[in-house]
């Protein structure tokens, strides 16, 4: 799908809650949150997508991304089917990772998983977003 990266997170605000998960070589981050009141900002280093919240901050640099794909998986403890979204930089390796968040274990908030298939289908399994416009 021919679209940008502002579109596609302005469309990841059906996906209710979502664990948020940055890894370094050192460190993983996980936040619990919404995708929502997004703001964008053109700065030296890129075009970047913001969010505040009262539980953390997100800042994603939108020129680093170079392919988003849908992914789904069995749950590391429990035995039910993730629903993952992953942001690849450059070198193919994940920049950004939003899974569907749970209550109890496979037990996703009502239309959660039919949003994220809704948005499986639009935008297809991998697929490359257009330059950044802000």
């Amino acid at each position: 799908m021919a679209t940008t990266l502002k579109e596609f997170l302005e469309a990841c605000e059906t996906l209710g809650t979502l664990r948020l998960i940055v890894t370094s070589s050192a460190a993983v981050l996980e936040a619990r949150g919404k995708i929502e009141k997004l703001f964008y900002a053109e700065l030296p280093k890129g075009k970047y997508a913001n969010m505040h919240t009262e539980g953390f901050e997100f800042h994603l640099n939108m020129d680093k991304i170079t392919q988003v794909k849908f992914e789904t998986g069995e749950a590391k403890r429990g035995n039910f089917t993730t629903y993952a979204i992953r942001f690849l930089d450059d070198k193919q390796e994940p920049a950004l990772s939003l899974f569907l968040q749970w209550g109890k274990p496979g037990e996703y908030e009502p239309g959660q998983v039919e949003a994220w298939q809704t948005l499986k289908e639009k935008y297809g399994e991998v697929w490359q977003p257009l330059p950044a416009e802000i």
